[in-house]
């Protein structure tokens, strides 16, 4: 007996498909590509790896992960997945706190037509190097009430400025 063809959802039928970005612009580096980037080298510096370590972890050079971390490259689903397990992380993990104008898709229309470039994501001062490196530092302390009275220390300064 041949198969009933499936009925439409009459919502989909016919209705616009909107369209939610512009054509890419040659050399420039997608938005969401930078920050799922800086996602990864975030990640990647708070556990301690390399570059390097990273790469052959999933079977790449250090010259792909770093062009994969400045939105050079764009990152497939499934090296994603792979990146994913490596850094110990959800998927998810690597859109979360996205920033709304590139949630938007606006920020790159609005870019390619005044020929400006995304902002470089170490402005964000908790992706920066300096911030990375002291977290990693505070959890080798080993002891927890050593720990909280750094952490009290560090807060008590911030006041102070």
């Amino acid at each position: 007996m041949p198969r009933k063809p499936r009925a439409r959802s009459p919502r989909l039928q016919g209705a616009p498909v909107r369209r939610i970005t512009r054509r890419r612009v040659p050399g420039v580096a997608d938005p969401v590509d930078i920050h799922v980037g800086g996602r990864v080298r975030l990640r990647r510096t708070l556990l301690g790896l390399s570059q390097e370590k990273l790469g052959e972890a999933v079977g790449l050079t250090f010259q792909q992960i770093q062009k994969y971390e400045r939105g050079a490259n764009r990152i497939g689903s499934s090296r994603l997945y792979d990146l994913a397990k490596v850094l110990d992380v959800p998927v998810a993990y690597f859109f979360e706190e996205m920033p709304g104008d590139v949630q938007d898709r606006q920020s790159e229309a609005a870019g390619a037509k005044s020929g400006q470039v995304q902002a470089p994501a170490d402005k964000d001062p908790l992706t920066r190097r300096e911030t990375l490196e002291l977290v990693r530092a505070y959890y080798k302390v080993p002891s927890p009430a050593v720990r909280k009275r750094v952490f009290e220390l560090v807060k008590s300064l911030a006041r102070m400025s």
